[in-house]
């Protein structure tokens, strides 16, 4: 889910609730969800239809190739919109609930470790040190990670290992049926998830993990790590939900892939909570802008290629994503997480319910 302009974006901003010392973070632009699989140019035959004449893609290093049995003669009923709509509804639900959950563990954890970590500490000072073996290394450059760092490191080793998968032929039938979002497929709720941690290109998954990467401390520093958490996943979801309203209501269909769904409500969620933070293109580090002008420009790109009928890229996904982040961090942060309450007391009640006699 995608938008690309292979540019890369340094924003200087002090970051919300952060203090006073600026930060700087790195935008490659080249963030693309793609949008259905190229195909070759074929003869004109008279004996066979249009339908059938584009069914088989050109072999591309960005996409895999799909079989003729993936394509459906027949267009999809609007009514299958509506098990979609429902997942979506309740998988963000639950993302969010899980959220408000992982917090109150966490919080309640911090306090139960904070004398076992002292003592951990204290026995460390008292025994000779042997050097730096591997496992010390690993926790030196662990505890060097940002909070947003830490947090997105799970999600880019499952988007690692997906794209290893698509390395084996033997799961390529079932790579396309269930990590690449269709409203034609038999599979639909699985893959609006699914297809988020799903990257067939290397260059594809090594752009948008760095977009990810770069912008996790602003948006855990924004939101928090459970709460982000719970918004990225979410963001997903409904931006493959709006690329299959749109595919439906065109006739257009065909299956995509990739993060920047996602990615789009990351990036609109910080440049409308810093609005004013300079950004320049690497290249051209002369020329700046805000952040709001750069948000309205992508909006504006993928507007014009969904008018236009560009193919390339999902820019349903992308305006969807988009528009999902300005919304949450502009008012669905009061009316989602700050109502959270009823959900953490439950779970309290539960935690702390005396056993049965």
């Amino acid at each position: 889910m995608a938008w690309g302009c292979c540019s890369r974006l340094w924003v200087r901003q002090e970051l919300w609730g952060c203090g006073s010392r600026a930060r700087r973070f790195i935008l490659y632009t080249y963030t693309q969800q793609r949008n259905g699989f190229r195909r070759p140019a074929q003869k004109s035959d008279p004996h066979r239809t249009s339908l059938e004449t584009g069914t088989r893609p050109r072999k591309s290093g960005l996409s895999p190739i799909v079989q003729d049995h993936v394509y459906h003669t027949s267009s999809p009923s609007a009514k299958k919109l509506v098990k979609p709509f429902i997942f979506t509804i309740g998988f963000s639900g639950c993302a969010f609930g899980s959220a408000a959950i992982w917090q109150y563990e966490h919080i309640k954890g911090r306090v139960q470790n904070y004398f076992e970590e002292a003592r951990a500490d204290w026995m460390d000072r008292m025994r000779p040190q042997k050097g730096l073996n591997f496992r010390r290394q690993i926790n030196l450059w662990w505890n060097s990670l940002s909070n947003g760092q830490r947090a997105v490191s799970g999600i880019i080793a499952a988007n690692v290992f997906v794209f290893c998968l698509w390395r084996i032929p033997a799961l390529h039938r079932i790579m396309i049926t269930y990590f690449t979002s269709n409203p034609a497929s038999r599979a639909l709720c699985s893959p609006m998830i699914l297809s988020v941690f799903s990257h067939y290109s290397f260059l594809h998954m090594a752009a948008n993990m760095y977009v990810l990467w770069s912008f996790s401390t602003s948006i855990v520093s924004l939101l928090g790590r459970e709460q982000f958490m719970a918004l990225y996943f979410s963001a997903g979801v409904v931006s493959t939900f709006v690329s299959y309203v749109v595919k439906m209501a065109t006739g257009k269909f065909g299956p995509s892939l990739g993060a920047s769904g996602a990615l789009m409500t990351v990036l609109a969620a910080v440049c409308t909570k810093m609005p004013e933070a300079r950004l320049a293109i690497i290249f051209l580090p002369m020329f700046t802008f805000t952040a709001g002008n750069a948000l309205k420009a992508i909006i504006a790109l993928d507007s014009a290629g969904l008018l236009m009928g560009w193919k390339f890229f999902d820019h349903a996904a992308h305006l969807g994503g988009a528009l999902f982040g300005i919304w949450y961090v502009t008012y669905g942060h009061q009316l989602i997480w700050n109502n959270r309450e009823p959900v953490v007391k439950a779970w309290h009640a539960i935690r702390t319910r005396s056993p049965k006699k």
